[in-house]
C-alpha cells in the first residue's frame, strides 16, 4: 500500500505557524504533546499508515476553525480533519508535520425546527444525540451509521455515511440541506437551504457531502428529519446457500413493500459471531437474511411477504413477536464487527452493486478467498448491494500481507466489473484511493483535480487523501 503523502511546510515555517496558532486559538485548544498527537494521529481503518502530525488543534468555534486555517494556509502546512475518528478508511489518518485539525468539541444542538423539520447542528454533535433529541420532537433522524453511537454528524456529512436503515431512507447526503464549511484560506462559505425547495446556483452543499475533509472543513449541518417512524417488525431466513439468500434480495425489493433494514450474512460471518457468542444459528445455514418493516400496520404482511418469497427460495423464516425477540435477531449482525475484530488483522472493504449483480460479487468474493487462501467474511446492507467484505490475515506473515492486499484489490476490481462502485459508505480516504481513478475514468480524474485546484491551491487539505499523487 501506497504510504500517506509527507507534503510539509519547512521546519522554520511550521515553527513560526505553531507559534501563531498558540497566539491566535485559547491555550487548551493547541496540544503538541507527543502522548496525545499519536492518539489522535489515526481512524479505526486497520492496518492504514499513519503520520506524525505535528499539533492538535481542537476548535470548540468556526471562528477557531476558520484561524487556523488561516495559519496553515499562509504557511503551507498540511491540515488533517478529524472529528470522532470512526472512519473505516484512513481518512483521518496524521501526515507528517501536519497539524490535526479536530471538531469533535463542537458539540451544541443550534436548533431543531418543528415546522420545517430540520435540525442545525455543529459539526461534532453524536448522530445518537441528535436522534435522541429530535425524538422528543416526535421526529425522526433516519441515518444510522453502525457507528452512529460515537460518530459525528460533521464526519458523517464528510464521508457521506450510510448505515443499516439506507436501504428505505438514503445516506447522510439525501439528508444535508446546508452546510458551513470553513475553505483552506480560512474563508467562510455557507452553502444549501433549509427550506424544503430551493435550486438556486450550483449544489455546493452536496460538492462538500463526501469530500473528505479535502475540500474545506464543515463545521455546522442542515440536516432534514422525517416524523417519527413506527416501532419496526423484524424477521429473519436462514438458507442453505448464498445464491438462494440472494435471489431473494431482489425478488422482495421489487415486490411492492420498502424494509426499512434488508441485511445479509455468509457463513464464515456467522462461524465468527457464534464463535463470540451463540445466538442459536443454525449448524447447516449457509447465508442469513434479516429485515425489518416500520409501516406500521402494513409491516406484519410486508413480513409475510418476506417469508414467502424466502420460503419459496428454499429458506426457513422467524417472525419476531416482540421487541426482545427482534433485539435477538438482529443482535448477531450487530455483533460482527467486534467479532472479526476477534479473527485477527484485516482489511474491511464495502464495495456496492446492483441488487441485481449481489448473487454474483459475493460468489465472487468466496471464489477469491479460495483462490488466495485466506478467510473472507462477508455481510452485507443486501438491499441497496453494499458488500462489506473482510480480508482476514496475519499481520506478521508477509506473504499473508501480500495475499490479503492483492485480494482487497480483486474484490474492488470485481464490484467495477458488475457495474459497481469501489465504496457505498466509508469512502475513499487514503485505503482506496489507488482504485478511484479507475472507477472515475481519465475525465472524472481531471474534474475532481480542477476542484480541488480551485478551493485548495496550495494543497494543505488532507493531502494524499481521496485522490493519488
Amino acid at each position: 500500500m501506497t504510504a500517506p503523502a509527507t507534503a510539509t511546510a519547512d521546519s522554520a515555517a511550521l515553527g513560526v505557524a505553531l507559534d501563531a496558532l498558540f497566539a491566535a486559538l485559547p491555550a487548551e485548544a493547541v496540544s503538541v504533546d507527543p502522548d496525545v498527537l499519536v492518539a489522535h494521529s489515526s481512524d479505526h481503518a486497520p492496518f492504514c499508515p499513519s503520520g506524525t502530525p505535528a499539533a492538535l488543534v481542537r476548535a470548540r468555534t468556526t471562528d477557531e476553525v476558520a484561524a487556523t486555517l488561516r495559519i496553515a494556509h499562509e504557511h503551507r502546512v498540511p491540515v488533517v480533519p478529524q472529528a470522532a475518528r470512526t472512519g473505516l478508511s484512513g481518512g483521518a489518518n496524521a501526515v507528517d508535520g501536519c497539524v490535526l485539525l479536530s471538531v469533535e468539541r463542537m458539540t451544541r444542538i443550534l436548533d431543531i425546527d418543528v415546522v420545517d423539520q430540520v435540525a442545525r447542528v455543529e459539526a461534532g454533535v453524536v448522530n445518537a444525540d441528535l436522534s435522541r433529541a429530535v425524538a422528543e420532537h416526535g421526529l425522526f433522524y433516519p441515518p444510522d451509521p453502525s457507528s452512529w453511537e460515537s460518530s459525528t454528524l460533521g464526519g458523517n456529512a464528510a464521508t457521506n455515511a450510510g448505515g443499516l436503515c439506507c436501504v428505505k431512507y438514503g445516506v447522510t447526503g439525501d439528508f444535508v440541506r446546508g452546510l458551513t464549511v470553513v475553505l483552506a484560506d480560512g474563508s467562510v462559505l455557507r452553502t444549501g437551504r433549509t427550506t424544503a425547495k430551493g435550486v438556486a446556483g450550483y449544489d455546493l452543499t452536496h460538492l462538500f457531502v463526501g469530500s473528505e475533509g479535502t475540500l474545506g472543513v464543515i463545521t455546522e449541518v442542515t440536516v432534514g428529519l422525517r416524523p417519527a417512524a413506527e416501532r419496526p417488525l423484524t424477521a429473519v431466513a436462514f438458507f442453505p446457500t448464498t445464491s438462494a439468500a440472494c435471489a431473494v434480495v431482489p425478488a422482495y425489493m421489487s415486490s411492492g413493500p420498502r424494509p426499512s433494514l434488508l441485511e445479509f450474512m455468509d457463513r464464515p460471518s456467522i462461524d465468527a459471531v457464534s464463535a463470540y457468542r451463540d445466538l442459536g444459528f443454525p449448524d447447516d445455514a449457509g447465508a442469513v437474511l434479516i429485515t425489518q418493516s416500520d409501516r406500521g400496520g402494513a409491516a406484519p404482511a410486508d413480513l409475510r411477504r418476506f417469508a414467502d418469497i424466502a420460503e419459496a427460495h428454499g429458506g426457513t423464516t422467524v417472525i419476531a413477536e416482540d421487541a426482545a425477540e427482534a433485539e435477538l435477531l438482529l443482535a448477531g449482525r450487530r455483533l460482527v464487527g467486534i467479532a472479526t475484530e476477534r479473527l485477527g488483522a484485516y482489511l474491511a472493504d464495502d464495495v456496492c452493486v446492483p441488487r441485481g449483480r449481489l448473487a454474483e460479487m459475493i460468489d465472487g468474493i468466496a471464489e477469491l478467498a479460495a483462490r488466495h487462501g485466506l478467510l473472507v467474511t462477508c455481510v452485507a446492507h443486501a438491499g441497496d448491494g453494499n458488500v462489506h467484505p473482510n480480508v482476514i490475515f496475519d499481520r506478521d506473515d508477509a506473504d499473508e500481507v501480500r495475499r490479503a492486499h492483492e485480494t482487497f484489490g480483486a474484490i474492488m476490481d470485481l464490484g467495477l466489473r458488475l457495474g459497481g462502485t469501489i465504496t457505498g459508505e466509508h469512502g475513499v480516504g487514503l485505503l482506496k484511493r489507488d482504485w478511484l481513478a479507475k472507477e472515475l475514468g481519465p475525465a472524472g480524474v481531471r474534474v475532481h483535480q480542477g476542484i480541488k485546484a480551485t478551493l485548495d491551491p496550495r494543497g494543505i487539505l488532507n493531502p494524499g487523501k481521496v485522490l493519488a499523487g
